[in-house]
């Protein structure tokens, strides 16, 4: 007898019935742009907005006719003439000369002129700084020479040394650069000793029991320990180092954007005055960005989230 069963009459195997192939996984689109461009942009459009808002509130109060357009004129008004407001600049502009208008190339030319003195006298600040405030830390000596000196000059007012930089070294870029140098020298003298000091303990005790000398403890171990705070205290002196060099060159030197500015206040021209300043503003803005970009390739070993986001 044979026992064969058919699953469809005895129901003991009965088959169900067929479910419909699930739906094919969407493909992860793959973006174009990495995290990092993607945090450029974000940073670009939320600068366009804040600078629009600022904008749009200027504009919005000379409408309703809270403010004078003489005194304050609002972003349409002194950016409407800019072929002529650009005569004013020159590639000699230089007080007692007679400025012929030299347009886009003479405004590139005073731009240039004051960043470069900021460039300079910030380079020479944070390396004489970094130099003078770890051998103030390691040499007693010095310590005693020097510190109390740097603690009584350091309270000065940069611009309070101008006319000590123009008694020194005359009329011309040097004074400049001096008065940006001291505007950052001190601050980092007096940062750098306070941050060796605060260099973990561990650190040096283990470069010492892998062998390492003082030297290589100091440029290996303590020099990448400190860099990331010490760029916090250039970076927060940068906007200072701006100011003051606006000032020498309305008295000591004579060209730049300074100049520009003194000279349009002289004259009564508020156009000229907020142009120039859109202008010191958008240089502040592109070397900040700038030195936060040296600070990120320097120090590579640090997250995004660490020491200043990009």
């Amino acid at each position: 007898m044979t026992m064969t069963a058919d699953a469809g009459h005895t129901g003991l195997g009965k088959a169900e019935p067929a479910r419909p192939a699930p739906p094919p996984a969407p493909r992860a689109t793959r973006s174009l742009l990495t995290p990092a461009w993607r945090r450029r942009l974000g940073a670009i459009g939320w600068s366009i907005v804040s600078v629009g808002l600022f904008a749009s509130v200027w504009e919005g109060l000379y409408a309703l006719g809270m403010l004078n357009p003489l005194l304050l004129p609002p972003p349409h008004l002194f950016l409407a003439d800019i072929p002529g407001t650009l005569q004013f600049f020159d590639r000699s502009n230089r007080i007692g000369s007679v400025a012929t208008g030299g347009g886009v190339g003479a405004l590139l030319f005073t731009m240039a002129s004051t960043t470069l003195r900021v460039v300079v006298g910030l380079a020479l600040g944070f390396s004489l700084g970094v130099a003078v405030g770890a051998l103030i830390h390691y040499v007693k000596l010095l310590r005693n020479l020097l510190l109390p000196t740097i603690l009584l000059l350091a309270p000065i007012s940069p611009v309070a040394w101008l006319p000590v930089a123009i008694f020194v070294f005359g009329i011309g870029d040097v004074p400049a650069v001096f008065l940006v140098f001291i505007t950052v020298f001190f601050a980092i003298v007096l940062s750098t000793g306070a941050q060796i000091e605060s260099v973990p303990k561990n650190y040096i005790h283990v470069a010492r029991i892998m062998g390492a000398s003082q030297r290589q403890t100091f440029w290996k171990v303590i020099l990448p320990s400190i860099l990331p705070s010490l760029f916090m205290t250039l970076r927060l002196n940068l906007f200072a180092a701006w100011m003051v060099v606006l000032i020498a060159e309305t008295v000591g030197v004579g060209t730049g954007l300074g100049q520009i500015t003194s000279m349009a206040r002289s004259t009564f021209n508020a156009k000229l005055v907020f142009f120039t300043m859109a202008i010191i503003g958008l240089l502040g803005f592109l070397s900040d960005f700038a030195l936060r970009q040296v600070q990120h390739r320097m120090l590579w070993w640090i997250t995004p989230n660490q020491g200043g986001a990009r």
